[in-house]
């Protein structure tokens, strides 16, 4: 065992003395030598060096690696004859750096995010970082992206450039230094006191191939996806992927495969440190809104999806759904007592369902007053009466499930108020989500009161 001390190099430290001890043993660790200790005339007469296998540092020398770690041990002695002792090992030895990714697993769009204590601010810093990258072509875009979003301070003024390749980037900092409007950028200003809401869809935004491009990019991505998918028995993936349109828009697949991808999302977005302090869900989106926030367990969240997409699947064909450039209130006066109000998805954007015949009548009427009228491509009426004869079996399943307690407040779009636990918890509330109107606009206006969503958010959502 060798022996040094610190104190022969900088005298007695007062309270610094441990810690310059620990500075010393962590650098010889690290550069597997043992330094000296200086001024070291005779070693003291009261020890007997003889004995043991103690000895002193009067010279340096090179630290081998013998059969396990290196290990230092550092003493602070204190007035009063105290002793503060730490053992310092050696760190393992860092693995080799995983190779590079295939230039197919970089996203095919990168953000360059800039940021500034003022909007003047901006523009200066897009012209030094375009400098940066006219002078260094081989700097990646991929690291370069990652640095900006990581090692910078997030001021109060931001802005985030959407490109594919470095000269797409070139151009996009030279129209924000020349205040020229860039496509696909967005400025925003912080707001502490603002409070984040995410959103998740309902049945309609099934396309195939969703979710690929981002399950080979990130793996926190892939996991998630994974385990969703393996909690259903569904053939999804060759679905999801696959060059089969029409299967996807099948109730049993769709309804199943956009809770895979949202769940997917949100743990992506999650892993960045992004956590909502509001959550909403459209119809079968809330499922997944249920589920991250802890009400139901990954299980019974597909459990719930699974059967809702194949009992909905299993009823006749026939209904129809258009969504219509009207108020509530007119839509309700000319409702049959097989058509309903799906969803209210905003002040004069609603969706009406029920049989074909009394639907398309709707249609007609608002579209000879000029009002833009969709049919949507469904193959049920969702939300309407036709959904009766599945309730019940539905209802069945939704008994089986356990119910938590969500762990971030969830505005449903069902009532279009904050929904409680107890309310999340009733079976014959998910089965009110089968056949009753969706009222995802007064959902959107009470997270808008909230300060959850900007007011320029809920016009996007009105359009």
């Amino acid at each position: 065992m060798w022996l040094g001390s610190v104190k022969s190099n900088i005298g007695h430290a007062q309270a610094a003395a441990g810690v310059s001890g620990v500075i010393k043993a962590v650098m010889a660790l690290h550069h597997a030598y043992l330094p000296k200790t200086l001024h070291v005339d005779e070693p003291s007469p009261h020890v007997d060096w003889s004995a043991g296998a103690v000895r002193l540092l009067t010279e340096g020398r090179p630290w081998p690696q013998g059969n396990g770690p290196r290990r230092a041990a550092v003493s602070s002695f204190g007035l009063s004859g105290t002793n503060a002792h730490v053992i310092l090992e050696q760190a393992p030895t860092p693995q080799a750096a995983p190779e590079e990714k295939a230039a197919g697993a970089v996203p095919p769009v990168l953000p360059l995010v800039l940021t500034a204590k003022s909007a003047q601010r901006l523009p200066a810093q897009a012209q030094r970082l375009r400098a940066r990258l006219e002078a260094d072509p081989e700097l990646r875009l991929l690291d370069v992206a990652a640095s900006l979003m990581t090692s910078r301070a997030a001021l109060d003024h931001r802005v985030a450039l959407t490109a594919a390749d470095r000269d797409e980037v070139l151009r996009a900092l030279l129209a924000l230094e020349q205040g020229t409007p860039w496509p696909g950028s967005a400025t925003a200003r912080d707001r502490s006191d603002s409070l984040t809401a995410f959103l998740f869809t309902g049945q309609g935004a099934q396309r195939p191939g969703m979710g690929r491009e981002l399950y080979e990019a990130f793996p926190v991505f892939a996991e998630a996806l994974d385990a969703v998918l393996d909690e259903l028995d569904l053939p999804l993936r060759e679905v999801m992927w696959g060059d089969d349109e029409l299967a996807l828009r099948r109730t049993e697949f769709a309804q199943p495969a956009l809770i895979a991808v949202e769940v997917a999302l949100y743990r992506l977005v999650e892993s960045w440190g992004i956590v909502p302090d509001w959550l909403a869900g459209h119809s079968i989106g809330e499922i997944a809104a249920a589920h991250v926030s802890g009400v139901l367990s990954l299980t019974d969240a597909a459990r719930l999806v699974a059967a809702r997409g194949r009992l909905m699947q299993a009823l006749p064909e026939g209904g129809a759904m258009v969504a219509v450039q009207a108020t509530e209130e007119e839509i309700r006066s000319l409702l049959t007592a097989e058509t309903g109000v799906a969803a209210v998805n905003g002040p004069t954007a609603v969706v009406v369902s029920g049989t074909e015949a009394d639907v398309l009548g709707i249609k007609e009427h608002f579209a000879g007053l000029g009002r833009r009228t969709t049919r949507l491509r469904v193959s049920h009426a969702f939300h309407s009466p036709l959904m009766e004869p599945m309730l019940d079996d539905f209802r069945a399943v939704a008994r089986e499930l356990r119910y938590g307690k969500p762990s971030i407040p969830i505005t449903s779009a069902l009532t279009g108020a904050p929904v409680t636990g107890e309310e999340l918890a009733d079976p014959e509330y998910w089965v009110r989500h089968v056949r009753e109107c969706v009222r995802f606009a007064d959902a959107v206006q009470a997270l808008d009161s909230a300060g959850s969503v900007r007011s320029s958010s809920w016009a996007r959502t009105r359009r």
